[in-house]
C-alpha cells in the first residue's frame, strides 16, 4: 500500500537549499518515489495551523521504502544540506486500500 511522506518547510537561505535541490532528485528516484506536490508560495491553510509556509507531498510504494529512502546514507548526507538551510517536519502518512 502506498504510503505519503509530507513534509513542511520554512526555507531560510533559499541560494545555499538550491544545493540540496539539486541532489535530491537521483536519489528519490532510486526508491521509486513520486513528487505529488511542492508549494513555491505559502501554503493556503484553510483551518486551523500549519507549521511551516512551505509543503511536499511524495509518494512511495510502501513505508518500507520510504524509511529506506530517508535513512540512506547518500540522503542523509544531502539532509545536512536541507537541515542547515531550513527547518522542517517529515511525516509517513499511510495511504487507505
Amino acid at each position: 500500500m502506498s504510503v505519503y511522506v509530507v513534509g513542511q518547510l520554512n526555507i531560510h537561505t533559499p541560494e545555499d537549499y538550491e544545493e540540496y535541490l539539486a541532489g535530491f532528485t537521483p536519489i528519490f528516484e532510486r526508491y521509486n518515489g513520486e513528487l505529488l506536490a511542492t508549494s513555491q508560495q505559502a501554503t493556503e491553510v484553510l483551518e486551523g495551523t500549519w507549521g511551516m509556509p512551505r509543503t511536499v507531498l511524495m509518494r512511495f510504494p510502501n513505508a518500507e521504502t520510504a524509511r529506506a529512502w530517508y535513512d540512506d546514507p547518500d540522503y542523509q548526507k544531502l539532509a545536512e544540506i536541507r537541515r542547515r538551510n531550513a527547518d522542517t517536519n517529515l511525516v509517513i502518512v499511510h495511504g487507505v486500500e
